[in-house]
Formats: C-alpha cells, sequence, structure tokens
C-alpha cells in the first residue's frame, strides 16, 4: 500500500503538539501550526534544522510583524487566504525567513489557521503535498474546539470593555478582578481609540480588523469590540511617548486596511491617556467628540488626531450651545454676510481664510490665490464694514468661533 492510499493523520491526536511531531515525522521537515492571526498554537520538537524566522516566532509565540508585513508584500499570505492548496514561499534573507510550504487550515470558508513547513534539507513534491493537504484537514478537526472556546473568551471580553465604556464598572478592586477573570493584563496606561468605517462593519471586514489588532507589535490591545460602523479599542500605553505611539498605531491602522484589505476612507479618534480605567468612559466620550468635531470641520483638523490636539475645537459644542440658548447673533458677521450678498463679494470666505493662517498675508493671499496687495485691500474693507480691529486678538477669536461654530450647523 502507497504512503498515499493511507492516511497517516487518521488517529485521534490528544495534542496539536502531537499532531505537529506527526506530521514533522512524516515530511520529514520542521513543523509550525499557527492560528488565523498568526499566533503559534503547536510546533515540532525534535527538529535538527530550521531559521531565524521559526526560531523568533517558537520564543515571541508568534510570528514576528517583520515577517508578516514581508509575507504580505511578497504574496504569500493574499494567496493562502484565497486557496486550501499549498503555497510554495521563497526565502526572504531579510527577515531570516528560509524556503517553506504553506498551507492554509479551513472550516467551511474560513481561514482558521496554517501549517508551515520548512524546506531546508529537503524539498517537499507533489506527494509530500499531498499528504501536507491530509494533515492541514486533519489540524481543522482539532482547531475547531478551539476556535469554540476563543469565541466565548472574545465575548467576555468585549462584554468587560462595554462595562467600562458605558461606566458599570468604577471601583478599582471591580476592575482589577475582572481582568483577572479573563486574564487579560490589566493596562497601566491607556486610551481609547476610534476608527470609523464608511459602512457598517461586515463580518468579512470584522475577522480582518481583528486579524490587524492581533498582529500589531508595536503596541498592546488588551480590548477591543465593534459597534455597527465603529471599531473601539482599549490600547495598553507605555509611559515614553504614548500619544505618539498611538499616531502611529492609528496611522498603521488605516493604512493596512486599504493596502490589504482595500477598506478606505477610515478615520481615526483618540480620548485622552488616563491611568485609572475608571476613566475610560471619560476617553471614549472624548474620542467620540473628537470624531463628531472631525466629521464637521473635516479642513480644519486634518492631521489631528488626538482629544487634546483640538484645542478650541473641544469646547465648540458648549459654546453653541449657549449661544444657541442666549440667541446670540455676532453682529460683525452679519454685517459682512449681508455685504457679501448685495455686492456678490466674498469678503467672509477671505477673513475666514485669513484667520485659519494665522492672520498671516502672504499665507493667506496664497491660499486664496490673489496678490498681497488685493488681500490687504479686502481685510481693510472687512475692518470697516464689520467695525473689526484684526489687529485684536480677542476681536479676532471671537469672530474666528463664530464662523467655525455655523460650520457645525451645516
Amino acid at each position: 500500500m502507497s504512503a498515499l492510499s493511507k492516511d497517516p493523520f487518521a488517529y485521534h491526536f490528544e495534542r496539536l503538539e502531537d499532531m505537529a511531531d506527526r506530521i514533522s515525522e512524516v515530511l520529514l521537515c520542521p513543523i509550525t501550526i499557527e492560528d488565523v492571526n498568526h499566533r503559534l498554537l503547536a510546533y515540532s520538537t525534535h527538529d535538527d534544522c530550521t531559521d531565524q524566522a521559526r526560531i523568533s516566532t517558537i520564543i515571541g509565540r508568534r510570528v514576528p510583524e517583520k515577517v508578516i508585513n514581508s509575507l504580505w508584500k511578497d504574496g504569500t499570505i493574499p494567496k493562502l487566504m484565497e486557496t486550501d492548496e499549498p503555497v510554495r514561499v521563497s526565502h526572504i534573507d531579510e527577515v531570516g525567513l528560509g524556503n517553506r510550504i504553506a498551507i492554509s487550515i479551513w472550516k467551511n470558508k474560513e481561514v482558521i489557521g496554517f501549517i508551515w513547513a520548512l524546506e531546508i534539507h529537503k524539498t517537499l513534491d507533489q506527494d509530500d503535498l499531498q499528504l501536507l493537504k491530509k494533515a492541514a484537514q486533519a489540524v481543522k478537526n482539532k482547531m475547531v474546539n478551539l476556535q469554540v472556546r476563543k469565541i466565548k473568551k472574545e465575548e467576555r471580553n468585549q462584554e468587560l470593555l462595554w462595562k467600562l465604556l458605558t461606566g458599570h464598572l468604577t471601583m478599582q478592586k471591580q476592575i482589577s478582578e475582572s481582568f483577572e477573570q479573563i486574564q487579560v493584563k490589566e493596562p497601566a496606561l491607556f486610551s481609547i481609540a476610534l476608527f470609523r468605517f464608511p459602512e457598517k462593519i461586515s463580518d468579512t471586514a470584522e475577522r480582518q480588523i481583528n486579524y490587524l489588532l492581533q498582529t500589531t507589535q508595536q503596541i498592546q490591545i488588551p480590548l477591543s469590540t465593534i459597534d455597527y460602523d465603529k471599531l473601539l479599542v482599549l490600547v495598553d500605553l507605555k509611559e515614553e511617548l504614548p500619544l505618539a505611539s498611538l499616531k502611529e498605531f492609528s496611522g498603521a491602522v488605516i493604512r493596512q486596511l486599504d493596502e490589504r484589505f482595500s477598506i478606505k476612507n477610515v478615520s481615526a479618534a483618540i480620548g485622552g491617556i488616563y491611568s485609572n480605567l475608571a476613566l475610560a468612559g471619560k476617553s471614549y466620550r472624548e474620542a467620540l467628540s473628537a470624531l463628531r468635531i472631525k466629521q464637521r470641520l473635516p479642513e480644519e483638523t486634518a492631521g489631528l488626531i488626538h482629544f487634546s490636539e483640538l484645542g478650541i475645537y473641544q469646547y465648540l459644542d458648549v459654546l453653541r450651545e449657549k449661544r444657541q440658548e442666549e440667541g446670540y447673533v455676532n453682529w460683525q458677521l452679519l454685517m459682512l454676510k449681508e455685504y457679501d450678498l448685495e455686492h456678490r463679494t466674498n469678503l467672509v470666505e477671505t477673513l475666514e481664510v485669513f484667520l485659519d493662517s494665522d492672520s498671516s498675508v502672504h499665507t493667506a493671499a496664497k491660499a486664496l490665490n490673489v496678490h498681497v496687495n488685493t488681500l490687504n485691500y479686502r481685510l481693510k474693507r472687512i475692518a470697516e464694514i464689520a467695525e473689526i480691529n484684526l489687529k485684536n486678538q480677542n476681536e479676532k477669536l471671537t469672530i474666528y468661533l463664530d464662523l467655525k461654530l455655523e460650520k457645525l450647523d451645516l
């Protein structure tokens, strides 16, 4: 009877580690088994040869991020996400990756993991590849139970995050006990990050998002959840340059969603940085506020992502509410509008661009595409019509805020 006429994996294995050893014995090469997010589940233990990428994976219990990025760039991972056939991977010396064969483990129409076989002293032939396909089927049956437990754990984690965001957990003892129960490290310094998608997040997009969060190694993500078109993330921060790391993380998520999964037009907003998890709800509300302001004032807030960066824009909603209660009308702005309407001019726009340019005549003239002398004449007319002193910081700030408040109501 030939090696292919019987299934060498068709008997019960107690552990995934036993399966990895068995696959290694059959194919005569080192084996690693990973989940779909490249976390190490098992590896063959009696290998006399390996490469640096595999060593790093075993030590860190997950594939290094630089290796994952390289496998995306060379097309390996996209191919594994599309086929259940073995995929040959050429060496990538820059990240210590030797030649190997990879195969996806599928459950229904979803990839749930991978098997990697290193080709160091042996190149797998067609018979070996057929055996690898049988191995993937055997591993799938073992991984299904692991996946069920994983889903239950994710549900408990999401429940804890919502309790924090909605203020249902405020006592430190309760919070610490909750983190201990789900076996997640409690962050000492944290922030809430929001990512808004252009439409409701589908099941496919949710898996892709989870993949990015699980594979990133530049920052720790203890908890996350989906809320219709938003991704909510509790970010565990280090004390050194926390804001810079948050910006780098959010930029990487948006970029990789676009490059890897063609998910475009995702916007991000980040709440305050705190050390007391009872303030998670406050950070969440700040992130929501920042997101709303960025949506309504996209030009003014372009490049701003953290609540603290919004400056005076943080208080526009409060100021608008006060203005509405008092029935306040900015008389100076009203005069300019009436003049523009009657004479078909654009003095209101000119004033806004001038103030946006930090009162720099040269910067504003360039933005308006007019000569500096033309702008100086317009500013003189604005000062006369609106009776405003454009050298008085208080007057400029007041009319500037009212210009922005009007945009919130558009």
